[in-house]
């Protein structure tokens, strides 16, 4: 089936439903917010789907996003009569959708919209809070949409592309002629976002820790353990762009001055998802989507689940270890970090299954589209077996030879071991009692 995610398994919950594509998770947005898209072009006729099923599998996708800000693309394209839900299914389906899922949603975006939608706002116009009503924004164009998030990273259909290349053509004459795009320039010598690791550290004297990640997480470290929802929370979109343009041009930052401790989060964030390759690289993707195929663990059909844990955690270990230097260096500045702020879980509400939730898509994504809603399985599990055992992960002690600590990154490293000696934290787990803190 065209559109169909090569990674589903029949096995899924929802396999029924799954296998039309019909929900995709697509990324973030710029600031962080988890993106899904919902197309109505690949729904198959109403016979063919089982809409109550179609409610159930959009709650399930949902409930793994509405811990955090997320944001929601409507493409209505493709939606008729063969298709479409009944009206008493949409007023169920709004009613289903609690305070849970509507409190963290920023934005709807609509993207052409028919004299269908506006009818049925106006039969829901009594339902729908004023509140909610403001986060919803309508795109005639797709070109409307790029004007709120980066389209490249969106899972558009063939057929929405089509249709919205339709719409243009009809309406050429009234559309303004398109500006000619300039060429890039070259990135400044402070500049901290959108350029590689080498770079940066080529322009920061060698260091291997970025200026910004050192800023936001050294401030974090010891002003914001205890913020309930660290990470989980968006900040002003127009201050975030301010603080970035401040980093770009090698400006002092004073987090402080802004009063809010979601910013400096947010802003680390978005230093990672603007990397040019992911932290993790491109080359450590299929790798980690095999972390939960239990042939690539274990060949013990009995093994029990302590076994396959600790194989899981030595894959991770193996698979970190085959990173770059320079890559290992910063993963282990960050994990040690977010170690940190997992264990503060009791004030900040943030453990690592939580971290991991948030972190995963902004450490690995695929070189080519998106990552599928199935490989969010194993890319949050990876990133949570990083964060819960990160002493045993980066430990030096059986190391192969690869990352031994030199004079430079040993010194990057510091700052973490340090914090996580500082700050109060509770007792390990078991699990970690026995490990050496490198």
């Amino acid at each position: 089936m065209a559109g169909q995610d090569p990674t589903l398994s029949t096995s899924h919950p929802f396999y029924d439903v799954a296998r039309h594509s019909i929900l995709q998770v697509a990324g973030d947005d710029h600031l962080g917010r988890r993106i899904i898209t919902f197309s109505c072009c690949r729904m198959p006729p109403s016979h063919q789907l089982n809409h109550q099923r179609l409610l159930e599998y959009l709650k399930f996708t949902l409930d793994q996003c509405v811990e955090n800000d997320y944001t929601i693309v409507y493409f209505h394209y493709g939606l008729s009569s063969q298709n479409k839900p009944s009206l008493g299914w949409l007023q169920n389906a709004y009613k289903e959708f609690d305070r849970k899922y509507k409190k963290n949603l920023k934005m709807l975006y609509v993207v052409h919209p028919t004299s269908f939608i506006k009818v049925l706002w106006n039969i829901f116009k009594p339902l729908i809070s004023h509140k909610f009503g403001k986060k919803v924004t309508y795109c005639s164009y797709l070109s409307e949409l790029r004007e709120h998030l980066q389209c490249d990273q969106l899972l558009v259909p063939v057929e929405v592309v089509r249709y919205d290349e339709k719409l243009q053509n009809l309406h050429k004459g009234q559309l303004p002629p398109p500006t000619k795009t300039p060429p890039p320039r070259p990135p400044l010598p402070t500049q901290q976002f959108g350029v590689s690791l080498q770079y940066l550290k080529d322009k920061n004297q060698g260091e291997l820790i970025p200026p910004v990640l050192r800023s936001t997480v050294t401030y974090l470290r010891e002003n914001g353990l205890h913020t309930e929802g660290l990470f989980r929370r968006s900040a002003n979109a127009q201050t975030v762009r301010q603080v970035q343009r401040l980093f770009d041009q090698g400006k002092p930052v004073s987090f402080a001055d802004y009063g809010d401790m979601h910013l400096p989060a947010v802003i680390l964030k978005t230093f990672l998802r603007e990397l040019p390759q992911p932290l993790l690289t491109f080359q450590a993707y299929e790798q980690i989507l095999e972390i939960t195929t239990p042939s690539q663990l274990s060949q013990q059909p009995c093994a029990t689940a302590d076994v396959e844990s600790s194989l899981r955690v030595t894959r991770c270990r193996q698979i970190v270890q085959s990173l770059p230097k320079h890559n290992y260096a910063v993963l282990r500045y960050l994990v040690g970090f977010l170690h940190v702020v997992s264990q503060e879980s009791i004030f900040n509400k943030m453990n690592s299954s939580n971290l991991a939730c948030v972190f995963g898509l902004n450490l690995i994504w695929p070189s080519q589209g998106t990552a599928s809603l199935s490989a969010l399985v194993p890319l949050n599990l990876f990133t949570e077996l990083l964060i819960e055992y990160y002493e045993k992960v980066f430990s030096t002690q059986e190391n192969t030879g690869e990352h031994t600590p030199d004079s430079v990154w040993t010194e990057q490293a510091v700052p973490v071991t340090r914090a996580c000696e500082g700050i109060g934290t509770p007792q390990a787990s078991p699990h970690l009692s026995s490990l050496h803190v490198p």
